[in-house]
């Protein structure tokens, strides 16, 4: 069960978002201003958190700025029943994950909040991750030289295009390259592209004013006017649609936006940083990616090596995940034996240090004692040295032969397709998309 935090003082609210996380089966506490809500947050933190801007003994953004100095890793939205974009840039320098205008929908903050939880933390429990979570370790000479490259092009304005698996830390890096750079001080925003519809990514980019479309009930900024000043995240810009392209191109050519609805363009500072798991060039040959958009992104390539290629960093990285879970709940860190480090780092990791982390996360889980060994692996789907779905027979066509890799792969997964993703190298929206195409049964929804 998820938990949520729900910080207004207006009672009302409380009421209609209790109610409506209540019904989707959130644990739900409550707050009715800033002191409360801390005092609630320190002894019992939780993934999310929903808070008003304005309250008689605090503001929104200091709910922030303390929820975050607790746990970095919880998602907090903000709300507000005014429209004021120099307020939503203040909340996302603070680092709220999102930027709500009363009255709100409550399925788009839902969207946001499931969103938000996935992108910081993989799942529904990972409450306070300890200073560090963004770091990037590992001392193999081709990762250094990523990072090295990294370093290097902060000092620029230029975009920058990241092309690598998935759970190789693509927007780790990205943050690195925020950190390191004149725009430290400005927000970083992250936004999905195959999150979203093609309509409602459009104004999720690009803001909307009132009446722009049905449901459009106030004018609301978009992430690119959110970022300003600052670094904008485009994940998965591989999966954007044909149709939106253009606009995109026109913004990082021009530096301004036109918001849905508005006859007015306003212009934005904004540094784009691109990511795709798969090769943007080969979309280009293929017709689904513009060339010239490509080109315009491309200006600083990057790629981050999957693990599989830089295994002497394994075992480091599994170091770090054991440090990084037992600071709150161990006296001490237990210690992972030879023989467990040399099965981890004769394994494939089709997820990446993603995965890897999860793995750790689990062997903590089934080890209670100061030491971790080979046990762990019993009963779980780890088997190091396969990482692959079983071979294809020579004859099938191709588009029989996509629909039993991808059968096979949601079958070796447990049908979880966010690892599925992983292991094919594709976005979680094409999964779903060749699932319903070759009309495969229902599986988890992940």
């Amino acid at each position: 069960m998820t938990s949520v935090l729900v910080v207004d003082d207006e009672a009302a609210m409380r009421a209609a978002l209790e109610a409506n996380f209540v019904r989707q089966g959130w644990r739900v506490q409550i707050a009715t201003g800033k002191v409360e809500a801390l005092a609630l947050f320190r002894s019992a933190p939780c993934p999310l958190v929903v808070t008003d801007m304005r309250m008689p003994d605090g503001t929104g953004l200091e709910v922030v700025r303390g929820v975050r100095a607790i746990s970095p890793q919880t998602a907090v939205v903000l709300l507000t029943a005014f429209a004021n974009v120099s307020d939503a840039v203040a909340a996302m320098k603070e680092g709220a994950c999102d930027y709500l205008i009363k009255p709100v929908s409550f399925e788009e903050l839902k969207g946001i909040a499931l969103r938000a939880i996935e992108r910081s933390g993989e799942g529904r429990d990972r409450l306070s991750a300890p200073p560090g979570t963004h770091q990037l370790i590992g001392d193999s000479p081709r990762f250094r030289a990523v990072v090295e490259r990294a370093r290097q092009s902060a000092g620029s304005d230029a975009d920058i295009l990241i092309e690598a698996e998935s759970g190789t830390g693509k927007e780790v890096l990205a943050r690195l390259i925020h950190r390191s750079s004149e725009r430290r001080n400005g927000p970083f925003v992250a936004v999905n592209c195959a999150a979203f519809p093609e309509t409602l990514l459009e104004s999720e980019l690009f803001g909307h004013v009132r009446g722009a479309f049905t449901g459009a009930t106030t004018t609301k900024p978009g992430k690119f006017e959110l970022a300003d000043r600052g670094i904008l995240l485009l994940d998965e810009i591989g999966e954007m649609p044909l149709s939106l392209q253009p606009k995109l191109l026109r913004v990082l050519q021009e530096r301004e936006v036109d918001r849905l609805g508005d006859t007015r363009a306003v212009r934005v500072d904004v540094r784009v940083i691109a990511t795709t798991n798969c090769r943007l060039g080969d979309l280009v040959r293929e017709g689904r990616f513009r060339s010239d958009l490509y080109y315009r992104i491309n200006v600083i390539p990057m790629s981050v090596p999957p693990l599989r290629e830089r295994r002497e960093d394994i075992a480091k990285l599994a170091r770090f995940f054991v440090g990084k879970y037992c600071q709150n709940t161990r006296a001490s860190a237990p210690q992972l034996t030879r023989d467990l480090l040399e099965r981890m780092e004769a394994y494939d990791w089709p997820g990446n240090v993603r995965e890897l982390e999860n793995f750790v996360r689990r062997a903590l889980a089934l080890s209670t004692g100061p030491v971790v060994g080979a046990e762990v692996l019993e009963g779980t789907e780890f088997t190091p040295g396969s990482s692959s779905p079983q071979r294809l027979e020579a004859g099938l066509t191709l588009r029989e032969m996509e629909r039993q890799l991808l059968e096979r792969t949601l079958e070796a997964t447990g049908g979880n397709r966010t690892r599925a993703a992983g292991i094919l190298g594709i976005s979680i929206r094409t999964i779903r998309n060749k699932i319903r195409e070759y009309g495969l049964p229902p599986r988890e929804v992940a």
